[in-house]
């Protein structure tokens, strides 16, 4: 086995199936709930939905089965002890990665093929391996397992082949104790800022419920195709074509990447024959980019430079003399409430290009919309400026937390 760094006398590294009875996910493909059998209340239903900041199960996003379904799905049951990994649909900071079972509410449940279960042995303490899956010798094995994975997705074979150090269980309780008395007072701290970042959202949303409001029903509504007649979602070229991705030049936008004023540079780029052979577009500088699946429906950012996106996001660019981009952007923003109601599916709630075109807004001569933008400008400037220091205390606080992990993990805590 291959040491990652030297421990301290009494650790060894060990790989995650030498210290686990199970490793396993949960149950796929016709065995899956369908949609009817999703009920009000009975056997927590885990998905990675569910898997909150730090790990912390979000109450309102968990489904449930009935005991029927349980005890069909016995594949990966789940109860108190338990350590969960999310291995699809973790969130780019890996804030959401892992969770611990405590909660008796949970002493019988179940999960979804999005998370793994780890049943640790008796050389594993439950709690010492969830911290462990925050930490950066973890984060540094899961980034390489999942390398060229749109998804990050990290098979059951890979994750058993993850190396953990382990100390004796003495040790590790000690470290786990530590680690609980810290990161509650940081959490607090992180949530409290959090909570002033919130406040500026909910200020900014009140703002535009203030001018769109006394706006509604004052001048006509038009629907939104009829700003862009070539208004349309993009697409994605073929992964396993090389030649569509390699020293690409075109900036490829996924939804993950929307949620600001503008366009951050891309991730990913594609090339001209990529464009060329797929449903992807090319956008012109300063088009409206619009998300359409799940949780990133109606995140936008308008377009720094020309650019391309994927099927799950729609363009759009009025004319510039007819209806301002910015205006129409705090519109949808004012009305993304009523438009997230259009949602459709089953495990995932999205939009579709036809309910994005048909979506109707306030549309008042230029010179108001010019005046609503000056206005809306000037309090997003002040909300913006609020939240970039929280958002920096916040961070730092998150870079205190990953030393001490580091530091826990190396047996120097």
């Amino acid at each position: 086995m291959s040491e990652l760094y030297d421990l301290p006398n009494g650790w060894q590294w060990k790989k995650l199936d030498e210290c686990t009875d199970k490793i396993i996910d949960g149950n796929y493909g016709e065995s899956y709930p369908t949609k009817d059998e999703f009920i009000d209340s009975g056997i927590p239903f885990l998905t990675a939905a569910a898997i909150g900041v730090n790990g912390k199960i979000e109450y309102e996003k968990i489904k449930y089965i009935s005991n029927e379904k349980h005890s069909i799905l016995t594949k990966a049951q789940t109860t108190v002890g338990d350590v969960i990994l999310v291995n699809r649909g973790v969130k780019n900071d890996f804030s959401n990665i892992s969770s611990i079972i405590e909660d008796e509410y949970f002493k019988i449940s179940n999960i979804s093929p999005q998370l793994t279960k780890l049943k640790t042995n008796d050389l594993l303490k439950p709690k010492y391996l969830y911290y462990y899956f925050y930490s950066e010798p973890f984060l540094n094995q899961f980034v390489d397992l999942t390398m060229g994975s749109a998804l990050r997705f990290i098979s059951l074979t890979k994750t058993k082949k993850i190396e953990i150090p382990v100390p004796p269980l003495s040790e590790q309780q000690r470290i786990v104790s530590k680690l609980d008395l810290l990161f509650t007072k940081i959490d607090k701290s992180i949530e409290l800022h959090q909570k002033n970042m919130d406040e500026a959202d909910a200020f900014m949303g009140s703002v535009l419920n203030e001018v769109f409001g006394e706006l509604d029903g004052q001048h006509k509504k038009e629907k939104l195709e009829k700003f862009d007649q070539k208004m349309s979602a993009g697409g994605t070229p073929l992964r396993t074509k090389n030649e569509y991705w390699e020293n690409g030049t075109i900036e490829w936008f996924s939804s993950g990447e929307l949620n600001q004023q503008f366009t951050l540079p891309a991730k990913e780029r594609i090339t001209d024959e990529g464009l060329k052979n797929s449903s992807a577009k090319l956008f012109s500088k300063g088009t409206l980019l619009i998300g359409m699946y799940d949780t990133a429906a109606m995140k936008m950012s308008i377009l720094h430079t020309d650019g391309s996106c994927n099927q799950a996001i729609v363009g759009i660019k009025p004319n510039e003399d007819e209806l301002n981009i910015f205006f129409l952007k705090y519109q949808l923003e004012y009305l993304k409430p009523k438009i997230l109601e259009e949602r459709q599916g089953v495990r995932q709630q999205n939009l579709n290009l036809s309910k994005i075109k048909n979506v109707e807004i306030e549309f008042p001569p230029l010179p108001i919309q010019q005046k609503v933008v000056v206005y809306l400008d000037s309090v997003s400037e002040k909300m913006e400026k609020v939240k970039t220091i929280q958002k920096e205390k916040m961070d730092s606080l998150k870079a205190l937390k990953a030393s001490i992990l580091d530091k826990a993990f190396r047996g120097e805590l």
